[in-house]
């Protein structure tokens, strides 16, 4: 099988996710030739099934949510439902737009384009629709699809995953949400606001059970003032069919039905019969292992996004991609802190974090050396506009840095910038606490909790 390249690419990479075009556009701009393969879109799940178009759901459904509510703001409006296919136009042309430009950036950093399926065929060549790309090295960036669950038959109409709810041609009048996570979340709060009838089972004993239990605990709340039902604790065991929908069973008997059944339990790695086990690279339940670096056990070999177990978020795939293509460029790149990373779940409400849980950092240093702080929004002028509950919760070692910022209210995701600059650069309360924020802001809510937690808070009670 000959190499229609001219020459041997410096870095070949399989899959144009996040993690993917990132080490393209990066290892491009730090001179290094590149040959970048994808069987489908460039952008991958983030771009086209995954980070950009459930957001423009959920921003339809605020605005839909504004429509019923806008009397409150004293403003007349009626609400006349939801147009589905124009709901799906307005999300699809956001994706155009970003899938254009993005294809213009990565023709404009001269990498070169191989669109089909690749399989890694030797630790420097990937085959490709019958042709074989050589690399000095290969980077492996195949992401991941939604995961199901053994028995539970995916037939994309009444049970279905994430790709099928982002195309789905209907608001159902009813749905069952098998996982709390993220995803489940997410779409919970959108199919919510479109007027679908929701139950959300989660086995585990909280919603978004990854983040610290006090946001948990608040955006159980704030789903049911929406009235958003939820059965935590018990696990899936079944689900059948009825006449007009599906049934589900759980663990201890208890039996929900709905028109559809979303599953959402999170995303399995891409890696199968793609040949990479054959190619010797070490593997655990079909995820890539690697080190800090995104070196897997073969030299020549990498591994970045979703196909590695770390966390599955687009741009923990942009730093890893960028961090492969400097480190093959001879650059000194830092490793990742995933403790660092900003962590966004963009239901109604929002939650936001970074850092550590106060439980886990309870854990490391002891919980004798571990302060925390809520703030309420209830003490926050732009917070009391908007007519958005929540909290921000500060988690501190005693007399040191702040090592943890849980947020929830409508639009945290848009402070958590400023929280992962508090987060990275080791703050300490008193520092952040001579900072000017800007009022009335929510931002400014961040500065409040630091001033408290320093020990001189102003619109708070001591």
């Amino acid at each position: 099988m000959a190499n229609d390249a001219s020459t041997v690419f410096d870095l070949v990479i399989l899959g144009g996710g996040s993690g993917g075009y990132a080490a393209a556009l990066r290892g491009a701009q730090l001179g290094l030739d590149v040959a970048l393969i994808e069987k489908n879109k460039l952008g991958g799940t983030c771009l086209h099934n995954g980070c950009i178009p459930t957001k423009a759901l959920l921003h339809a459904g605020e605005v839909a949510d504004t429509a019923r509510e806008a009397e409150q703001f004293g403003v007349k409006t009626s609400f006349e439902g939801i147009d589905i296919k124009a709901v799906h136009k307005y999300k699809d042309d956001v994706i155009a737009g970003l899938y254009k430009g993005l294809q213009g950036l990565v023709a404009s950093r001269k990498v070169t384009y191989i669109e089909g399926t690749g399989h890694l065929s030797s630790p420097t060549s990937v085959d490709v629709d019958g042709r074989r790309v050589e690399g000095r090295h290969v980077l492996l960036a195949t992401g991941s699809v939604p995961k199901s669950l053994p028995g539970l038959e995916i037939d994309g109409n009444r049970i279905i995953t994430s790709d099928h709810a982002l195309t789905l041609d209907r608001v159902p009048e009813s749905a069952i949400i098998l996982g709390g996570g993220v995803i489940g979340v997410e779409f919970a709060s959108a199919w919510k606001s479109f007027g679908t009838d929701i139950t959300v089972i989660e086995g585990m004993k909280h919603l978004v059970p990854v983040e610290d239990e006090n946001s948990s605990k608040l955006l159980e709340r704030a789903f049911r003032k929406r009235g958003i039902k939820f059965n935590l604790g018990t696990f899936f065991q079944s689900a059948e069919y009825t006449e007009n929908g599906v049934k589900v069973t759980l663990a201890d008997g208890k039996t929900f039905e709905a028109e559809v059944l979303l599953v959402a339990i999170g995303r399995g790695p891409v890696s199968a019969g793609l040949g990479y086990e054959e190619q010797g690279v070490a593997m655990d339940r079909g995820y890539v292992l690697v080190d800090e670096y995104m070196r897997t056990n073969v030299p020549t070999i990498s591994a970045v996004g979703d196909l590695v177990p770390t966390l599955q978020l687009a741009h923990v795939g942009f730093a890893e991609g960028i961090l492969v293509a400097e480190r093959l460029a001879g650059l000194k790149p830092v490793p990742v802190d995933y403790d660092g990373v900003p962590r966004v779940t963009y239901c109604h409400p929002e939650v936001a974090s970074v850092g550590i849980t106060e439980a886990k950092a309870k854990e490391i240093y002891g919980a004798d050396k571990v302060v925390a702080l809520k703030y309420n929004l209830a003490g926050n002028g732009k917070s009391k506009i908007l007519k958005t509950a929540g909290e921000i919760k500060l988690v501190q070692v005693k007399d040191g840095a702040v090592v943890g910022v849980h947020m929830v209210g409508d639009r945290m995701g848009e402070q958590v910038g400023e929280a992962q600059l508090i987060y990275n650069w080791e703050a300490l309360p008193a520092e952040v606490a001579q900072l000017i924020h800007a009022h009335p802001t929510q931002n400014e809510a961040l500065g409040e909790a630091h001033l408290a937690l320093a020990g001189k808070p102003l619109h708070s009670h001591d």
